[in-house]
């Protein structure tokens, strides 16, 4: 799965604690591999690990809950295509705040 990320999604990752980096990046591997079983399969069910739903006021565009227990780590992202391929184009990352402008 190929992943771009917006300028917007590159200054919320530079605001993240590192305590907060370190839970993204420990369930990215698990992201990435959901994201090719859904190229493969758009019916399929993501990991129960993995909260991703649409976001209600912005339509193709999805979000993704890293942690469930504290602290609150969300992500929005959209489906694009990159070299004929399914992409994730990573959009907002942080707390709840991110639906604002997602």
């Amino acid at each position: 799965m190929k992943f771009e990320l917006t300028e917007r999604f590159r200054g919320d990752l530079g605001r993240l604690t590192s305590s907060d980096y370190a839970i993204v990046r420990s369930k990215l591997g698990d992201f990435a591999a959901a994201c090719d079983r859904y190229a493969g399969d758009p019916s399929m069910k993501w990991p129960a690990s993995l909260r991703v739903k649409p976001v209600e006021a912005a339509p193709g565009v999805f979000e993704v809950t890293f942690s469930f227990s504290g602290p609150d780590i969300r992500a929005t992202f959209e489906w694009i295509s990159i070299e004929g391929e399914l992409a994730v184009r990573w959009r907002r990352i942080g707390n709840h705040r991110v639906f604002n402008q997602p």
